[in-house]
């Protein structure tokens, strides 16, 4: 009976334990369910490699000071931490999501000029996604620098906005 009693509270913890983890990802301003279903299989992605919008990539960090950001990020970077550039094209309508599995700061170079996110949500408790960061653009070439990341791994998807 005792070992039945254990049991029982086991499974009980546990799926009380899975359900406050995803409770902590409805906490986001918007859905992020397809990023939960693209980052488990993002490919590997070398630091400075394109990003496709509609896709996930396991981008490598380098050490910040050999990102080679193109502008310096809005937020320095602290020493000992991971940064990278990467590329999009930015569909007609322009409007991306930008969503990130950790800690690390996101700056979108368009035209030569830093543009300022048009929305931000990030949530601590949801398991594999840290933060989400929306970007109104022209169609055509912009640059994505991350920086300030405390590993030199990072899961990144650039999406449409729901």
């Amino acid at each position: 009976m005792r070992k039945i009693v254990i049991s029982l509270f086991a499974i009980l913890t546990a799926t009380n334990f899975a359900m406050a983890e995803d409770a902590g990802c409805e906490a986001f301003k918007w859905p992020v369910t397809r990023e939960q279903a693209l980052f488990p299989a993002a490919p590997a992605t070398p630091a400075g490699a394109p990003l496709a919008v509609g896709a996930a990539a396991d981008l490598a960090l380098v050490p910040v000071e050999k990102a080679g950001f193109t502008q310096p990020p809005e937020r320095a970077p602290a020493a000992g931490t991971f940064g990278a550039v990467a590329s999009i094209a930015v569909p007609p309508g322009g409007a991306i999501q930008i969503s990130l599995s950790g800690e690390a700061w996101v700056d979108v170079i368009q035209d030569g000029k830093a543009v300022k996110s048009s929305a931000y949500s990030g949530v601590k408790t949801c398991p594999g996604i840290r933060k989400s960061v929306r970007f109104k653009l022209a169609a055509g070439p912009a640059t994505v620098q991350f920086s300030g990341a405390k590993k030199a791994g990072l899961k990144v998807a650039v999406l449409a906005p729901e």
